[in-house]
């Protein structure tokens, strides 16, 4: 199993940026992807990037340029660098995990872009 927890979130004006971390615990060793989705109000859950565990990474086309996600020194850390923010960013963001072909989430943090 795997529990994911995501810190970082808050209110920023628009044009500004966050950084969002995500810890994963349990079995970390077996995790062969971890990422990022988002989800509005009245709308379905988007996803938003992915990193692999060799380090391959991929993003929507709406954050693409924008947004950068990475590991950190520790294999069960990875972060969400979110730059030049647009209203259209809020929404809570979920770490995602991948073992086995199960995905494990985490509960979320709130991204509110805003002035």
């Amino acid at each position: 199993q795997l529990q994911l927890v995501e810190s970082g979130g808050g209110l920023v004006q628009p044009g500004g940026s966050l950084r969002l971390s995500c810890v994963a615990s349990g079995t970390i060793y077996a995790i062969t992807a971890m990422g990022w989705y988002r989800q509005a109000p009245g709308k379905q859950r988007e996803w938003v990037a992915t990193i692999t565990s060799g380090g391959s990474t991929s993003y929507a086309d709406s954050v693409k340029g924008r947004f950068t996600v990475s590991k950190g020194n520790a294999k069960n850390t990875v972060y969400l660098q979110m730059l030049s923010l647009k209203p259209e960013d809020t929404a809570v963001y979920y770490c995602n995990g991948r073992i086995y072909g199960i995905d494990y989430w985490g509960q979320g943090t709130q991204v509110t872009v805003s002035s």
